[in-house]
């Protein structure tokens, strides 16, 4: 098998050299070809390490540390939604920065980092305009976006994300240019721990502001991978269809990022793999409190409407000592004091911010847009649908990274395919999570869904507009994951298949690691090495 693995490097290396021009770009053919060959060699031998192991949540979590260690480095700095702002408060909690000072600078490398690598990388550098086709001579409009390199001329100079990393490791060699950065407009501690902790880590061992950033997304990666481990030994059902959106492209690429959603995306798996139990105990309740309690000191108010799901456990299972209502009343208790705590303690330890403007501007007006939706819910629906329409339902968009502009268009085209396998591994009978249960699942994910969508246009869309503003396929990940178990329930009443839980477990591992490391190897291929827009001017 690893010989296979290295000749089908040999022919990735070949493919990049030959598609993508790597030769003319005067890249060397060997040192392509050995990192190719390497890389495909040590996920063989993964894999093959990885048969040996028996326990399904081991090996799965195995596989999400491993690809997500891909994505963290196939993913070029800063260009995760917002990763900018996370490097810097990231940045001065290792430092042990536990307030909030908008006058506090960084050191000059952090500076350096940040001119280097723009968020949106790709948008940063997209240019438009009008050229002449060398061949015809006939003028042509031409766009590069959602390019990552351009090439000025057939044999012209090659832009790419390889000169930001030049830029940042050279700039000790020349003068400074870079201009100083500040803290940033972002109040949270919590959700940022690990990755803070990686970053002291990293500083320790001699590394400067790249590494940090490495070394941060890496402790991240390792609380994501954590709470999805706890997530699969917590499930009693469909554990293919956990596994599978788990290590989707999106999950791993935010998970292997400096995000708070790595570990707000754990807690959301988590807490729906507890309700896959048939028998609720103290543990388990507690478990699913903290998971709720956390998500709300993370993301406010939207993650409030997670505290009523217990309420779905038949009182027959549910062996708590308190009863459901009580623990709703506690984890909602535990969730809004969290919620004001944080955003007390944001106030508080705030200096030098002065008046904070509206994000979205001052055509974005909260409490307008809510009455505005109160006084035209049928224009609201119609809202609600031309934005589904518009982003393909959002479940096509799941090969959409970073800022929107990074396309890879393969995920997007193959992810719905690998979710609905997922759902038919899900269909063996004692993997059924019963009508009600999943009924009441399948109205919260609609409700979940719209909340989502409702606090995106109240909160960052200008009022009375005609699509929602700000919305991207991450938010909707644990929605997949309920759509994934309610076709299941429905696959097999119609298919009535003889599969074994068993066997669907064996099946899931190869079908959902292979799929990620696929993934991983394509954000790298569009990144780094191609395809390449040829502008001709």
């Amino acid at each position: 098998m690893l010989v296979l693995c290295a000749v089908l490097g040999v022919v990735a290396s070949y493919c990049w050299r030959v598609f993508y021009g790597l030769d003319a770009r005067s890249v060397p053919a060997l040192g392509v070809t050995a990192f190719c060959a390497g890389l495909a060699v040590l996920a063989g031998a993964a894999a093959l390490t990885l048969r040996r192991v028996q326990d399904f949540a081991k090996k799965g979590a195995a596989c999400i540390l491993l690809c997500g260690a891909l994505f963290a480095f196939a993913n070029p700095p800063m260009q995760t939604p917002d990763e900018t702002d996370h490097y810097l408060r990231t940045y001065a909690i290792s430092m042990g920065r536990f307030d909030f000072d908008a006058k506090r600078s960084y050191p000059e490398d952090v500076n350096e980092l940040v001119a280097a690598f723009p968020g949106a990388w790709v948008n940063a550098h997209t240019s438009a305009g009008v050229g002449t086709d060398p061949d015809t001579k006939a003028e042509q409009a031409y766009n590069t976006a959602g390019y990552a390199l351009k090439q000025y001329g057939k044999d012209g100079r090659v832009e790419s994300i390889w000169d930001s990393f030049t830029q940042y490791i050279n700039w000790e060699k020349r003068d400074s240019e870079a201009d100083s950065v500040t803290e940033p407009i972002s109040f949270l501690i919590l959700p940022f721990l690990p990755g803070a902790l990686g970053m002291a880590l990293a500083r320790l061992l001699g590394f400067g502001a790249l590494g940090c950033l490495y070394g941060g997304r890496l402790v991240n990666l390792l609380a994501y991978t954590a709470l999805c481990y706890a997530a699969l030994r917590s499930a009693h059902k469909c554990k293919p269809a956990f596994l599978c959106i788990m290590l989707m492209p999106m999950s791993l690429y935010m998970g292997a990022s400096l995000s708070y959603d790595a570990t707000l995306l754990g807690c959301y798996y988590l807490m729906l793999a507890l309700l896959t139990r048939t028998e609720w105990d103290d543990r388990t309740a507690l478990g699913y409190a903290l998971a709720c309690v956390f998500a709300n000191g993370t993301k406010p108010y939207i993650n409030l409407l997670w505290v009523v799901l217990p309420l779905v456990v038949r009182k027959s299972e549910w062996k708590v000592r308190l009863n459901r209502a009580v623990c709703t009343v506690l984890t909602l208790a535990g969730s809004l004091a969290l919620t004001l705590g944080v955003e007390q303690y944001g106030t508080l330890l705030r200096h030098n911010y002065g008046t904070i403007a509206r994000q979205g501007g001052t055509a974005v007006n909260g409490g307008e847009q809510l009455l505005f939706v109160l006084k035209n819910p049928l224009r609201y629906i119609a809202v609600l649908l031309g934005t589904l329409y518009e982003n393909n339902g959002f479940i096509g968009q799941l090969g959409l990274f970073g800022w929107k502009d990074m396309p890879v268009a393969f995920i997007s085209l193959t992810a719905p395919l690998v979710l609905l396998g997922a759902a038919l591994l899900c269909t063996p009978a004692a993997d059924a999570l019963g009508r009600r249960r999943t009924g009441w699942l399948g109205v919260f994910g609609l409700v979940y869904a719209v909340g989502a969508m409702t606090a995106m246009y109240i909160t960052y869309t200008p009022v009375g507009m005609v699509r929602i503003v700000g919305l991207q396929t991450r938010y909707f990940l644990p929605v997949w994951l309920l759509l994934v178990l309610a076709f299941a329930a429905v696959a097999r009443r119609a298919l009535a298949p003889r599969l074994t839980a068993a066997k669907a477990g064996a099946l899931a591992v190869p079908l959902c690691g292979w799929y990620a490391f696929a993934g991983a190897v394509l954000l790298f291929q569009h990144y780094f090495v191609g395809p390449v827009y040829t502008i001709y001017k």
